[in-house]
């Protein structure tokens, strides 16, 4: 049961402000580490991660201390000037994923934009397509921003009705299947790139089988088509490896980063590429006015540094793996539990239930009244992705207010 004071945040946040989320009801005002504390003080596990964007833990100290020392000094030029930390930071980022340059932007969605306009400038210029008739391959299940561009290959009805006219330009195909995606390689000459999650995140953490980022890298190859990997949510340690798609030793061509790049602290995101495929961009053909800002770059290039210098990527791994086996142990126990899946530590369980059903809420809910906070995503899974600095004490805690959430949960429902 909620309090007045959380009901009256929560209403005025309903009523000011558009209803395009669902959130879980609780009220959040404290964030440290792998936890967070709402207005009544009660802490919790926080198992979302903002989506990823606070791998290094909320508040991180050595980020937060960058952050509050740059934003004394400057913190916005435009592009119109010079300023002495977009490059430094720059170096170091394109040096740590192997680069020659990166586009500096804000959100995921406008980073994945520009990878779009990159890749089919370079169809035009490059690859010499016919004009204005440039394909972009993507994947059925996927999720990668709102703008009107990416909803235009979305999957989701709801994601892109009444939102048209679409843009053009894009083919969807299943996720997982090489052989679709060479029968299109076949098809269309036209094809200039391919937009891939290495793991569907927001798709219900979906994991391809072993050798399909390499052999569909090897596709890009061959038929002269643009490998595009969207690291956000994957990238920065999420899975075990600074990148998802280092597991199968690929390297995209080009690179899509952003959550975690902020460390939590501010708006930050990225596209990776080399100078001959980035080099198509001229003067005045891309831009943001808060992309590339001295606080920004700050920011990105300490939340990298505290990854890499800290081996969150080991962690991740370490830890990903020891909450997997004992939510397979609940799996035996908890009927309700279908699958347990991820890598690193993304991961999801399936539910034995019916995409419209209840429980996912209803077993949310019992989570958060446990100390445990995580969100239903397509339906009938459950994410669960804390952030990377979590460690084996608190992971066996969260799975047993895990455990005793589906114990309640179908006491309840037996009653």
């Amino acid at each position: 049961m909620l309090s007045n004071k959380e009901n009256s945040y929560i209403k005025k946040e309903e009523t000011f402000c558009s209803n395009t989320y669902h959130p879980l009801p609780v009220v959040l005002k404290k964030g440290k580490g792998v936890f967070v504390w709402d207005i009544h003080g009660k802490k919790y596990f926080d198992f979302l991660s903002s989506y990823s964007a606070v791998n290094q833990g909320h508040c991180n100290k050595r980020i937060l201390n960058a952050f509050l020392k740059q934003s004394r000094k400057l913190t916005l030029t435009s592009r119109a000037f010079y300023n002495n930390e977009l490059g430094n930071s720059l170096e170091y980022i394109t040096s740590i994923f192997g680069y020659d340059k990166m586009l500096p932007m804000n959100s995921g969605a406008e980073a994945v934009e520009a990878a779009l306009k990159i890749c089919r400038k370079w169809g035009y210029e490059i690859k010499k397509v016919q004009r204005n008739k440039a394909k972009i391959i993507v994947c059925n299940g996927n999720f990668h921003g709102r703008t009107t561009t990416v909803i235009s290959f979305s999957s989701s009805k709801e994601s892109k009705e009444n939102f048209g006219p679409l843009t053009l330009g894009f083919e969807i195909i299943e996720y997982n299947n090489t052989n679709e995606l060479q029968r299109m390689f076949r098809k269309d000459k036209n094809i200039v790139g391919f937009l891939v999650e290495p793991i569907q995140g927001e798709g219900g953490v979906v994991v391809p089988d072993k050798n399909y980022l390499k052999k569909s890298k090897e596709l890009c190859e061959k038929y002269n088509v643009l490998f595009i990997a969207d690291e956000i949510q994957t990238g920065i340690c999420r899975t075990g490896r600074l990148l998802a798609c280092d597991h199968e030793n690929v390297r995209p061509d080009i690179v899509i980063l952003g959550k975690a790049l902020s460390g939590g602290f501010y708006p930050v995101s990225g596209v990776l590429a080399d100078a001959s495929i980035m080099g198509v961009l001229k003067v005045g053909q891309h831009g943001s006015t808060f992309g590339g800002n001295p606080l920004g770059a700050v920011v990105a290039k300490e939340s990298i540094k505290y990854a890499v210098e800290n081996d969150l990527s080991k962690n991740a791994r370490i830890m990903g793996d020891l909450f997997r086996n004992n939510l397979n142990k609940l799996k035996s126990k908890h009927k309700l539990i279908k699958k347990v899946r991820g890598k690193g530590l993304l991961n999801a369980i399936v539910l034995d239930c019916n995409e419209n059903s209840k429980i996912p809420w209803e077993l949310s809910l019992k989570m958060r009244d446990n100390g445990l906070l995580a969100k239903p995503t397509q339906g009938n899974k459950i994410r669960f992705a804390p952030p990377l600095i979590i460690n084996k004490r608190q992971i066996l805690k969260s799975i047993q207010l895990i455990d005793t959430s589906f114990s309640e949960l179908k006491n309840e429902n037996s009653n």
